[in-house]
């Protein structure tokens, strides 16, 4: 028998809830406080409970999921289409209540180590960002004064004794003094992130899955971690090349009357794995010393970028296959139709 649909906007305090009552056809449609939120469902029959992939929805699919129900997480982009009308907890609830019964792609509901691993690559790349905030900024200032120096971290740290002996009898004390302790804070930063990554590998020993794409030519420490914690489960997805595409790795298509035209890269999805695909096939590309006769025949007639981008959807669909078939990467491997 089908489950029955309840359509679910979360927040912080109050929870929306929207379903029909499938006897008498009665319109639900209230607010529940967080505290009584688990409470309302373990009193009822397991139903289809659809929500919108944001903040806390993981924690909540996997407390729902504890209790019997099925959790459907929808992009909230696919959500928006169905309110149509004002923007409140009311209408969201019912928008999703009405989402949930068409078929998308849905957001997979992780665990909570896969979690963890994201929270760590959000942090590191936070840092990252900082980092390079901090770094431009020096460079900015300190051109203020006439001291030009390279682009790019090596070359700040090389110039940077100099430059501030130099500004040292210019300039007043307080500002060297607040300029070299902005530099010295870039050391206690690359400390941060090294420190993440050792703890990424020592998760990567005790992960098969990660161990197994990390083996992929391309495919690091970041790039395997990130995988397997954003794809949750691989069989999600019906073959590689929907992984790709759900990556925004292939064009975009608009036509009509049979009339198919392909765009640029769709680039939807996760933006994060996405660049690290597209970072690792950039690897392959300039720095392997065979990267094989596809790659060097597509050279031949496609701009380089476009060649880069190219592999990267390669790498997702290898990553796939890894992971769906559970066997390890092989490079001699030639895949064939099924009779």
């Amino acid at each position: 028998m089908a489950h029955m649909i309840v359509g679910v906007d979360i927040a912080k305090n109050v929870m929306q809830v929207h379903w029909v009552d499938p006897e008498s056809g009665e319109i639900v449609n209230r607010s529940i406080k967080r505290a009584a939120f688990l409470e309302y469902f373990a009193n009822r029959k397991p139903c289809l409970v659809g929500m919108e992939s944001c903040s806390g929805s993981q924690h909540w699919a996997r407390r729902l999921i504890e209790m019997g129900h099925r959790v459907k997480l929808m992009p909230a982009k696919f959500v928006k289409a169905f309110n149509i009308r004002n923007k409140n907890d009311a209408a969201d609830a019912r928008a999703i209540w009405m989402a949930t019964q068409m078929d998308c792609r849905e957001v997979a509901v992780k665990s909570e180590a896969q979690q963890a691993i994201l929270a760590l690559h959000r942090m590191r790349q936070q840092l990252v960002k900082f980092r390079t905030m901090q770094t431009n900024s020096l460079r900015g200032l300190i051109s203020e004064y006439g001291e030009v120096m390279g682009v790019g971290r090596a070359a700040l740290d090389k110039a940077m004794v100099g430059v501030l002996e130099r500004l040292s009898g210019r300039l007043p004390a307080i500002l060297i003094d607040t300029l070299r302790e902005q530099w010295k804070g870039l050391d206690d930063v690359d400390r941060q992130i090294g420190q993440i990554e050792r703890r990424m590998r020592e998760w990567m020993k005790g992960d098969q899955a990660v161990k197994a794409i990390a083996a992929i030519p391309g495919v690091g420490l970041l790039t395997a971690t990130a995988a397997v914690a954003t794809m949750g489960h691989a069989k999600a997805f019906k073959s590689g090349r929907e992984f790709a595409a759900w990556l925004g790795l292939v064009p975009g298509q608009t036509g009509s009357g049979g009339t198919i035209k392909l765009q640029g890269i769709s680039k939807r999805g996760d933006t994060y794995l996405r660049t690290l695909l597209v970072h690792g096939a950039r690897s392959i590309i300039y720095r392997a010393k065979e990267p094989g006769l596809w790659v060097e025949q597509m050279k031949q007639r496609r701009p380089l970028n476009v060649v880069i981008v190219a592999m990267a959807n390669k790498l997702a669909r290898i990553i796939w296959a890894v992971l769906a078939h559970q066997q390890p990467y092989r490079k001699d491997y030639v895949s064939t139709r099924p009779a």
